[in-house]
């Protein structure tokens, strides 16, 4: 059989976040593997207490000896945030940048991370190699510095990776998209695979540039009466750039708030970044700033609770007040899901007579992602005959493949998490292949969904529990009164008394109701008591309660 090149995502196909993809080179029982990214989502209200979520990898547990490196395209969570997680299941090399590597070692100080990860810094531009693939990260705009495509070639078979992309006419912070490169990659005759962005596969024409985005900040910091807030995303050090240099500009300091910002802006300066910026004043400067005079960047862009502009929007923030006419410019786009708890804060913010501005009211912020035009553009420039779109939600993964369609690319691959898709020497797809999924990292524990516990949390969250301990004797007799504790129950407030009494009178009519036989089995009286505890409750409130009964034979 020939060298067979093949194409696994565990994660980000089929949903927008936790990339990681596997690419498979050689005959079945003796394949080699390159894996890409290594990323992370967040966890949304229905999973109570779970930190982060990541992909389940189980299926490269038999494979460790089999894989010969893992390439991070760019330094965004959903790409590297779980690569300190999970490399110690994985142990192979690991290729970066200097800013995607930066971004690692800092990440792993800051959470204590004891085992380092051991990362071989690779430039844009630079070949390099990974067992039997020949590897090349070739630059492209992004909302982040140093992110790239990989480009990848095997004696099966050429792929291009292209990781998170756009043709920004005038980014900051950043190199433009290698247009050269492409070119010199779709002139090549041999065939080529592209597994692509999809994320903007829905809207047409070409994303607006950062140069636009830092006009409009200029504006709205040099026009503005007072104190002006931005918050961002901490790894967009292009639009952190574009407000500093407006502060400058407009005669402003720039003060920073939030550990993230702190993190990113320093491993910017330290890799020359931000060399034409003076430094950002901490948060203690704020105060003994002129209120016309300040720029505050910081941190909770998508309502996180304990991030800065959270505090200051609750008025909790210990050095950070905002008043009556200060401004404050949400440059960026709520991440879906997190709607809500950005509208309260901007709703908080507004009550205290802050003005807000979001990307509703001015060109603020732009997305790091192609739209069709750009998809179109550069098909143009790549020629590839096989497309496997990945990196977005069914809807978007459908939009790129009939964009693929429509010009005329010869294969077009419809993939998701799980899925096999053979790129060389003939393009197909095995669907549910291989096993896939998600592990919950709560706390310091990263689990199983089923051994997580989630299930019994939003049991718990939603109709409450109700513990009970008694104790009886080999006679089946009750020897002190039960005692219970009622959580998340809802007071009553009509002649039928409150829950306790009606838990009283379940048990003691359980009770009665037993012959002393079945009360001295102690998981028969569990039982009995637990079901009629639930029934009462039920026939009051309309819900059933979680009952643990603890029965003791003295």
């Amino acid at each position: 059989m020939s060298d067979q090149l093949i194409f696994v995502p565990l994660g980000g196909v089929g949903e927008i976040g936790m990339n990681f993809g596997l690419y498979g080179y050689g005959a079945p029982e003796k394949r080699k593997w390159l894996i890409v990214d290594c990323g992370l989502t967040f966890a949304k209200p229905d999973l109570p207490g779970i930190d982060l979520v990541m992909p389940d990898i189980r299926f490269l547990e038999d494979e460790v000896d089999n894989i010969e490196g893992l390439v991070l395209t760019h330094a965004h969570e959903d790409h590297y945030g779980a690569l300190l997680d999970l490399w110690p299941y994985l142990e192979c090399p690991v290729f970066a940048t200097p800013f995607a590597k930066a971004m690692t070692d800092s990440k792993a100080k800051s959470n204590n991370f004891t085992e380092s990860v051991p990362i071989t810094v690779v430039n844009a531009g630079e070949k390099f190699k990974a067992g039997p693939f020949a590897l090349e990260l070739i630059n492209v705009s992004h909302s982040i510095p140093e992110s790239c495509s990989l480009y990848i070639e095997t004696t099966a078979g050429r792929v291009l990776h292209t990781g998170d992309w756009k043709l920004d006419p005038s980014p900051i912070g950043n190199d433009k998209t290698d247009e050269k490169r492409f070119r010199e990659i779709g002139e090549d005759p041999r065939p080529l695979a592209v597994v692509g962005d999809s994320t903007n596969a829905i809207r047409e024409g070409s994303s607006p540039g950062e140069g636009e985005v830092a006009e409009t900040l200029f504006e709205l910091i040099s026009n503005a009466p007072h104190r002006v807030a931005v918050t961002i995303f901490a790894s967009n050090v292009g639009r952190m750039i574009s407000i500093a240099r407006a502060a400058q500009k407009a005669g402003r300091h720039v003060v920073a708030a939030g550990r993230s910002v702190h993190r990113v802006s320093e491993i910017a300066r330290d890799l020359g970044l931000m060399d034409d910026l003076e430094p950002f004043l901490d948060q203690d400067a704020y105060g003994y700033l002129p209120r016309e005079k300040v720029v505050l960047i910081c941190t909770g862009s998508q309502g996180e609770s304990r991030a800065a502009m959270a505090r200051i929007a609750r008025d909790d923030h210990p050095m950070i007040t905002l008043a009556k006419g200060d401004r404050v410019i949400f440059s960026s786009k709520a991440i879906p899901g997190n709607e809500r708890d950005v509208g309260d804060i901007q709703n908080m913010l507004i009550n205290q007579g802050v003005e807000i501005i979001t990307d509703r009211d001015a060109l603020i912020h732009v997305s790091g992602h192609p739209r069709r035009d750009e998809l179109r553009q550069l098909y143009d420039w790549l020629k590839p005959d096989i497309l496997v779109p990945a990196h977005g939600e069914a809807l978007h993964l459908d939009a790129h493949l009939k964009l693929g369609q429509d010009l005329g690319i010869k294969h077009c691959l419809s993939v998701r998490n799980g899925d096999l898709a053979q790129l060389y020497p003939v393009a197909s797809v095995n669907k549910g292949e291989v096993p896939s999924g998600r592990v919950y990292l709560d706390g310091e524990i990263l689990c199983q969904p089923e051994e997580s516990g989630v299930r019994d949390r939003r049991r718990l969250s939603f109709s409450g529990t109700v513990n009970l301990s008694l104790c009886v004797n080999s006679k089946g007799q009750v020897l002190h009164a039960p005692e219970f504790e009622l959580v998340g129950l809802p007071a009553l407030v009509d002649e039928d008394g409150d829950f306790a009494e009606v838990v009283e009178a379940a048990i003691e009519s359980t009770v009665k109701s037993m012959p002393a036989k079945k009360r001295a089995d102690k998981k028969v009286l569990a039982e009995a008591l637990r079901r009629s505890v639930r029934s009462e409750i039920n026939q009051l409130w309309g819900k059933k309660p979680h009952v643990k009964v603890f029965v003791h034979r003295v």
